[in-house]
């Protein structure tokens, strides 16, 4: 029982970890975008900070799933089945 308990709290502080530096990452996202845009604005017609604000955007989405267990490549809690067949497996 308390293995059942230690794993829990390990899976537990290793999504508050992601959803922690997903929330670091937003809000750097909201202050430094708007910087970029600022000074693109300023210095060129070319909107060349449409580029990091896409990339750092998709980061933020994957950061997202990952912080609030959704997995769309894998599936849900494909980790721990796949720790699960591995323990269970002879070969291993």
């Amino acid at each position: 029982m308390e293995n059942v308990s230690q794993s829990s709290y390990e899976r537990a502080k290793k999504r508050v970890c992601h959803l922690k530096a997903f929330y670091n990452s937003l809000f750097a996202y909201c202050i430094i975008i708007p910087v970029l845009v600022y000074i693109n604005y300023r210095t060129t017609s070319f909107p060349w900070a449409i580029f990091p604000a896409v990339g750092w955007g998709m980061g933020l989405i994957g950061m997202w799933l990952s912080a609030s267990g959704r997995n769309p490549l894998l599936g849900k809690d494909w980790e721990e089945r796949k720790i699960k067949e591995f323990m269970n497996s002879d070969n291993f």
